[in-house]
């Protein structure tokens, strides 16, 4: 049986999924993982890569899914988007490239807001 947390950690991803492809992107990948980094999903913009981080945080007492995105965490989305560059993407690699970020308060697809462009890999 999954975690609890799991559960709902796909949950927000399926939607932050389908709300992408209402707006016209195009999901390549999801879950990309790799030693010490994960992005959550990988989009087609355009012509321009999007990789994606999913929060879902229904409790704001620490924040809010936005103040979830530590530095550290951007850092491992980058790691992993490198890898999946280097790897599995590498016909991307050549792509415009930005981070995204697609927030929930709640499992709700009223409630998403999807920040284009949420942080840069330096």
């Amino acid at each position: 049986m999954q975690a609890e947390h799991l559960r709902r950690g796909a949950a927000a991803e399926a939607l932050a999924a389908a709300h992408l492809e209402r707006h016209g992107l195009t999901i390549l990948a999801r879950n990309v993982r790799c030693r010490g980094g994960e992005v959550d999903l990988i989009a087609i913009d355009r012509g321009s890569l999007v990789f994606v981080e999913v929060r879902l945080r229904s409790n704001s007492r620490f924040g809010g899914a936005a103040a979830s995105i530590t530095a550290a965490k951007r850092q491992r989305v980058i790691l992993a988007a490198r890898f999946w560059l280097y790897g599995a993407g590498r016909r991307y690699a050549n792509q415009p490239c930005r981070f995204d970020a697609v927030l929930l308060e709640r499992l709700d697809s009223d409630g998403i807001e999807w920040i284009r462009g949420a942080f840069d890999a330096y």
